[in-house]
């Protein structure tokens, strides 16, 4: 047993020697028998390959716009050419119908959903910012003051009713995204520009804001026909007449097209009812804004918008600023043409997102909702101006 235990223990110093014996031995059999390491880039040489493609991927992003806002000019040559034709038929309505049109043709199809897409997309998101904020430049507070307090808070209960009734009927409905809120935005302000600037702070969905640009587009064209054959059964004389156009109806063109049919007293009228209503496009947005901030919480404070969408604040700016009166009837008129091409534009570009087998599934939900939302302006409108008058 002694002689055993005298075999089986080994100084401390011979077992490391050892050890340190296998251990080379493995590591040599391991490089002599494993594959060749492959050889160490330097950063000399990778060094061009990362620098090259930023700058690349920054010419490649600018000239992929480029299709889709040529394809929008051409959209606004030919809808100004079809209002020159149709006078009746106003430019932001025959962008919106071009758009649609562009978007199922077939020889159009591939390059509106394909190559064209980026440019439409900033089209109908930053063109629609800056038409906004030039929209400020038709109204002017001493307008607003002229109406009258009665006048201001007409307006102000026909926007909370027409937006509120109709943002709880469409959920009703089971309209999808941001559907009733859009629909509800763009009955009770006005119109295509109005949705343009809710969905930019809630982060819509652009099949969302498509479908609402073109159900809010055609309901305020239909009023062109329709509202002026009502003036005489409803008993309104040209101002009453002029005041309701401006409570009810969306946008600011289908405003005019629609008042002027009883006189240059209505037309007046009308525009002014109108841009107050514009004007409450600010505070809507910014208790909208409070609202999406509540919604996403206190984690997801860096990703919450503004209180006051810089968009906003320039169309503040412009109502301020044609509010002192420096600028000249020259300026205001460019600014004017200058605003119906930018809006002209991005409605090109909501235009042809608008797909209308997508549209189908929830046709009739979104016609019925339309629909009761058009009755439900229409007769707050028609309610205030005779209770103001």
């Amino acid at each position: 047993m002694a002689l055993l235990g005298d075999r089986t223990r080994t100084p401390r110093g011979a077992s490391a020697a050892t050890s340190s014996r296998k251990r080379f031995a493995r590591g040599s059999f391991a490089r002599e028998h494993s594959a060749p390491e492959p050889p160490v880039r330097t950063a000399s040489v990778r060094e061009p390959s990362v620098r090259e493609p930023s700058v690349g991927k920054s010419s490649v992003r600018r000239a992929s716009r480029l299709p889709g806002l040529a394809l929008a000019a051409i959209g606004v040559a030919a809808a100004s050419s079809v209002h020159l034709l149709l006078p009746a038929v106003p430019m932001l309505t025959a962008a919106v119908v071009l758009g649609i049109a562009a978007a199922h043709l077939p020889g159009l199809r591939g390059l509106v959903r394909g190559a064209a897409r980026p440019g439409l997309t900033l089209a109908g998101k930053r063109l629609m910012r800056l038409g906004i904020v030039l929209l400020g430049l038709k109204l002017a507070l001493s307008d607003v003051l002229g109406l009258g307090w009665a006048t201001v808070a007409m307006v102000g209960c026909v926007v909370g009713a027409t937006f509120f009734g109709t943002v709880w009927l469409g959920r009703r409905l089971g309209l999808p995204g941001d559907q009733p809120v859009l629909v509800a935005t763009g009955y009770s302000i006005c119109g295509a520009s109005a949705i343009g600037a809710m969905s930019d702070v809630r982060g819509s969905e652009e099949e969302d804001v498509a479908t609402s640009v073109a159900l809010v587009t055609l309901c305020g064209t239909l009023a062109i026909a329709v509202l002026p054959l009502l003036q005489a059964p409803l008993g309104l004389d040209a101002g009453q007449f002029g005041r309701w156009v401006g409570a009810g109806v969306h946008d600011v063109g289908q405003v005019v097209a629609t008042a002027q049919t009883a006189g240059p007293e209505a037309l007046g009228q009308a525009v002014l009812v109108k841009l107050l209503r514009v004007l409450m496009l600010a505070p809507l947005v910014a208790a909208m804004v409070v609202t999406v901030r509540r919604r996403k919480g206190a984690a997801a404070v860096e990703k919450r918008p503004p209180l006051v969408p810089l968009f906003v604040v320039g169309f503040l700016v412009m109502v301020a600023l044609r509010t002192t009166g420096w600028l000249s009837g020259g300026v205001l008129d460019g600014a004017a043409r200058v605003q119906e091409v930018l809006l002209a534009a991005a409605l090109f570009g909501l235009g042809c997102a608008v797909h209308l087998p997508s549209l189908t599934r929830t046709g009739v939900r979104v016609a019925a909702l339309g629909l009761c939302s058009w009755v439900v302006i229409a007769g707050a409108a028609y309610g205030g101006v005779l209770a103001t008058t």
